[in-house]
């Protein structure tokens, strides 16, 4: 069930065309349909406020200007399995940041050095 806050994928004539999260969901005058304010995704950023009802706000097809709509909710994947990095056990644990040769090509820029010039 999408909620304010989640994040939706706006699909255009069945072709995903966006992202937005949804702003807030209110009623509308008529009888089980409500404005859903989106924040799109997108540079720049641009707020639309579609009326659309319950069913349509959870992913059943609809038609916008005689075009197919559907909203669909992004859940966030979890991770999974881990990666295969090819260390051995040994190699993982006797690692550190510190000695990790992987860490030890940057270079730390002081900021606070930088706002006094």
């Amino acid at each position: 069930m999408t909620q304010e806050k989640d994040v939706v994928l706006i699909h255009f004539e069945d072709k995903p065309a966006g992202f937005a999260r949804v702003e807030s969901i209110l009623p509308d005058a008529k009888k089980d349909w409500y404005h859903v304010k989106m924040l799109l995704l997108q540079i720049p950023l641009q707020t639309v406020t579609w009326i659309l009802k319950n069913d349509y706000i959870n992913g059943t097809e609809y038609t916008m200007g005689g075009n197919r709509m559907r909203l669909e909710r992004v859940v966030c994947p979890d991770d999974g399995p881990a990666r295969d990095t090819g260390e051995t056990d040994a190699q993982k644990t006797s690692s550190s940041p510190a000695t990790d040769n992987r860490f030890s090509k940057g270079k730390v820029i002081s900021l606070s050095n930088i706002k006094k010039r």
